[in-house]
């Protein structure tokens, strides 16, 4: 797509969301000279104050609704995921500065893995007001909650793995979600579920399903391949009825995406996708998010990236 230009479609301040425990804390000491390079754009920039993933999420909704001219966000995906709720569907456009553990929806759509080089992408493209769209996934669940991602929706052992791990309070750190891998595997079993492929049902028995906006999740793992974030479809992976040892064997090849040529393993393409399981808790873009069962749309457009 072309990009979106305009004599000055960005009005108000720059509001800029900012993680400081991202990536473990080790971009910290990089957020003055950040925010100093987002100046460069010639735009007041508006630090938003957040301690909390609900406060930082709410802070970028006062934000864009005071009018703020543009959003960024300096960290990895979560940080990326509640800042997403406030702009998806809205003419304000939207940075992101990958800092975190995990960066895939920065570094799918194209922004460079370096925090300063992504910084002065978006200045450049707050200075000649120009804005590129690309799609989100928007979700819905049984009681009409809506939430919007941009890379990557978990809902098989990624997602219950994660679960786990967050009920757990020892030990700290990233053993305690090598310790829930370890704790799932030995409970793996292949669950039923229910797609609906725009208005096509597949019943299927399934150990990992997850749909894409953009090919990566989890830093890195090529999980949905073909996933393209300006295509207007959601790409579906599914890990059908597999055992401990071939899950232990194949999940190393989805950093490749080697992984769809499995046998056991099938891929689908769909405006919209009608996920539904039991028991099942999904991740969008790595944050907690929907109960299944769920309805995941895919809207062209939906963003405005600042590149």
């Amino acid at each position: 797509m072309l990009p979106v230009t305009a004599d000055d479609h960005l009005p108000g301040p720059v509001a800029v969301l900012a993680n400081p425990t991202a990536g473990r804390g080790r971009h910290r000491a990089l957020l003055p000279r950040l925010l100093d390079g987002l100046a460069a754009a010639g735009r007041p920039i508006r630090l938003l104050p957040a301690s909390s993933p609900a406060e930082a999420e709410a802070a970028c909704r006062t934000a864009v609704a005071e009018g703020a001219g543009a959003l960024v966000a300096v960290g990895g995906d979560g940080t990326v995921h509640r800042a997403l709720q406030a702009v998806a569907g809205t003419a304000v456009p939207f940075g992101p500065i990958p800092a975190g553990t995990g960066n895939d929806f920065a570094l799918d759509t194209g922004f460079p893995a370096d925090p300063l080089a992504a910084a002065a992408v978006i200045a450049e493209a707050v200075r000649d007001g120009r804005s590129q769209p690309v799609d989100l996934a928007r979700m819905v669940g049984v009681d009409g909650t809506e939430r919007w991602y941009g890379a990557v929706l978990a809902a098989g052992f990624d997602a219950i793995v994660n679960e786990r791990a967050n009920r757990m309070r020892w030990p700290r750190g990233p053993r305690r979600y090598d310790l829930a891998i370890l704790v799932e595997l030995a409970r793996l079993r292949p669950r039923r579920y229910t797609l609906r492929l725009d208005g096509v049902p597949h019943d299927l028995d399934a150990v990992l399903v997850a749909v894409g906006n953009c090919p990566t999740y989890g830093g890195g793992m090529r999980i949905c391949p073909d996933a393209d974030p300006t295509d207007g479809l959601l790409d579906v992976v599914v890990a059908g009825r597999v055992n401990r040892r071939t899950l232990v064997r194949v999940k190393p090849r989805i950093y490749q995406g080697t992984h769809v040529s499995h046998p056991l393993v099938r891929s689908f393409r769909a405006r919209t996708v009608e996920l539904a399981a039991e028991g099942i808790t999904s991740y969008a873009d790595g944050e907690r998010s929907l109960r299944l069962p769920v309805t995941i749309s895919a809207v062209p457009g939906a963003l405005r990236l600042l590149r």
